[in-house]
Formats: structure tokens, C-alpha cells, sequence
């Protein structure tokens, strides 16, 4: 019974892995894209990795797709979307998933906004 358990958490460890990694490549394929990209197409991106990030429990990373998402309504686009994209890709690289992760992002990226 043990080993069963201890196969089926590695699983989800695994599992978690790659999660994460197919977010990376998503999140640094949008930024290449982003100086030649309309917010629009970038926002769409951007909720595909929130719809994912929010399936799998990365409760920072949904945090911050909220951000860019408002950024990008706001009309940022270009170069400007390279400071979102890299508090989202820290965001899913997070290993904490509590209230208190997502609060400090917010105010990540509330400074962000402001700034």
C-alpha cells in the first residue's frame, strides 16, 4: 500500500512538472511574439495559461494573468508586456500556492501598474 502511494504522489509531481514547463514555453513563446503582437492575440494567450494555471492549483500564476490581462486591456503592448510576462513565468515557477503567495504577487504587480 506504501508503494502505491508513494508511485501515485510521484505521479503528480511529475505531473505538476510538466504543467509548469508547458507554461514556461508558452509564457517565453509570448514574449518573442510580444514587441510584434496585438494585446488582443497576447490576452488570448494569457487566458489559456490562466484557464491552465487555475486547473492545476498554480493560484499565483492565475493572480497575475488577471494583471496582464488588465495591462493588455489598458493598451500595453510591445516591450512592455516583457515586465508581466516575467512576473507571470515567476508566478508558475512559485512553489507556494497559499493567500499570502498570491497577495505578494498582486502587489508585485500592483507596483507594476502604478509605476
Amino acid at each position: 500500500m506504501g508503494q502505491a502511494l508513494r508511485v501515485t504522489e510521484i505521479d503528480r509531481i511529475d505531473d505538476m512538472i510538466a504543467v509548469k514547463a508547458d507554461l514556461a514555453a508558452r509564457i517565453a513563446a509570448i514574449d518573442i511574439r510580444a514587441p510584434y503582437s496585438r494585446p488582443c492575440d497576447i490576452a488570448t494567450e494569457i487566458d489559456a495559461i490562466r484557464v491552465i494555471a487555475h486547473s492545476n492549483g498554480l493560484n499565483p500564476a492565475v493572480t497575475v494573468a488577471h494583471f496582464v490581462d488588465s495591462a493588455l486591456s489598458r493598451g500595453e503592448h510591445g516591450a512592455l508586456v516583457h515586465g508581466w510576462l516575467a512576473i507571470l513565468r515567476d508566478a508558475v515557477g512559485c512553489e507556494r500556492q497559499d493567500v499570502q503567495a498570491c497577495h505578494a504577487f498582486a502587489a508585485a504587480c500592483s507596483v507594476r501598474l502604478a509605476g
